[in-house]
């Protein structure tokens, strides 16, 4: 008999160890780690299970879209785990699954309250540039100068060009159930921090409710106006009230929108490192048709992650005087610019308030790309080309600053 091949024998070792997990998982001896474990394609999931946990304590969940298995494991057994299953000829990925907070590196500024709101400098300058629309704005102050500036209104007169029939999941903190401009619009959503609670989904921090409002808010005459007012949110939490997540919770957050169909997801977070999975995921959404839409970051240096990666879309912030915020990250990686500074938007509980950031230019384009979808952009690709046919580079800015430049929503094929 021929003897076994070396990757064979560690495989069957492997294998048999997780018969022996209570020996190999004191996890009361100390901290813990949790590891992405991708298994190479044609590797069954159960498979791929199994050598997860022959080194692992515990299965935290599965990641079928990249074919990975998230488990928890000592971390003084981390290193080596990481060995014997990188030596196997079935596994081609394990890596850590970091906590980080997504916030920090999209959002410029706390949310400050905002009691009133009427026609300030401006909306007041945004009106000047864009005359056509003057007549409507001035009789409409439930459109914050946002909306204005990239002329949503010139799509609403039809439902589908208020993006009727369109599903968008906001991947975030969670959306607030009961602001009175988001409900109705809300409708539905999924808990990936917590797998027993998976209808938990509700912001406890704000900032998904923020971004809901400038998607979709209710065009009712009341508080503010989304880009897309008819379009239906999903609220996929990946963030708890401070703003942090592991990198498989965004993971997770990505595949429950792309597996329930959902053809358009914001994306207002963002880390100033990658991830290997992480790229996976956001790859496997875009072929199964999501398209993400991803704040630039706020660094003012290199664009963050996921909206580095070419299947995403990245949003830059801009000013009311149609200047880059001095925030805002840039590179090739950046695709379109949308106001970011001084933005209104729906506060949790109740009210509104004024943020900068990256991450509130980004739900503009989320908002427009709805619309696209509306108006028959079936795929990620055939949005973003009618997207960049309704964009007009801002003058004075480079590529790396605003990409094709702001969209029009009037100019949408």
């Amino acid at each position: 008999m021929s003897p076994l091949r070396p990757s064979l024998v560690i495989l069957t070792a492997l294998l048999a160890a997780v018969s022996a997990r209570a020996q190999f998982c004191p996890l009361e001896a100390g901290d813990t780690v949790q590891k992405i474990v991708a298994c190479k394609r044609g590797v069954t999931a159960d498979t791929c299970r199994k050598l997860a946990q022959s080194v692992g304590c515990a299965v935290v969940r599965e990641l079928p879209s990249i074919n990975a298995i998230v488990i928890e494991l000592p971390a003084f057994r981390a290193d080596s785990a990481e060995t014997k299953l990188m030596r196997t000829f079935q596994v081609d990925l394990v890596e850590t699954d970091r906590k980080i907070n997504w916030l920090k590196a999209v959002t410029a500024a706390p949310p400050v309250p905002v009691a009133q709101f009427a026609f300030g400098d401006a909306a007041k300058d945004i009106l000047k540039k864009i005359g056509a629309l003057k007549p409507v704005a001035a009789a409409d102050p439930e459109q914050p100068w946002g909306i204005l500036r990239v002329n949503a209104a010139a799509s609403w007169t039809t439902p589908r060009g208020q993006g009727q029939g369109t599903a968008v999941a906001i991947i975030d903190t969670g959306i607030s159930r009961t602001h009175p401009d988001l409900i109705g619009v809300v409708i539905g959503g999924f808990n990936a921090l917590d797998p027993k609670k998976p209808d938990a989904w509700d912001d406890d921090q704000g900032h998904g409710s923020h971004v809901a409002g400038t998607i979709a808010g209710k065009r009712d005459g009341k508080g503010v106006v989304g880009v897309a007012p008819l379009a239906k949110l999903y609220a996929v939490k990946v963030l708890d009230k401070d703003g942090n997540g592991g990198f498989s919770d965004v993971i997770a957050g990505i595949e429950w929108a792309a597996s329930h169909g959902i053809k358009v997801a914001n994306m207002s977070l963002g880390a100033d490192t990658g991830s290997e999975a992480l790229k996976r995921a956001v790859t496997a959404a875009s072929k199964a048709g999501l398209t993400i839409v991803a704040a630039a970051g706020n660094s003012g240096g290199p664009v963050g992650f996921p909206a580095s990666y070419p299947e995403t879309i990245a949003v830059a912030a801009s000013d009311n005087k149609d200047a880059v915020a001095d925030f805002s990250s840039r590179g090739p990686e950046v695709d379109f610019i949308a106001p970011g500074v001084d933005v209104k938007s729906v506060k949790m509980g109740g009210g509104y308030v004024e943020l900068s950031g990256t991450s509130m230019a980004t739900p503009h384009v989320a908002g427009l790309a709805a619309l696209a979808v509306a108006r028959g952009a079936a795929t990620p690709a055939a949005v973003r080309a009618m997207l960049k046919k309704a964009a007009t580079p801002l003058p004075g800015l480079s590529s790396d600053l605003q990409g094709a430049g702001m969209i029009d929503a009037g100019k949408l094929p």
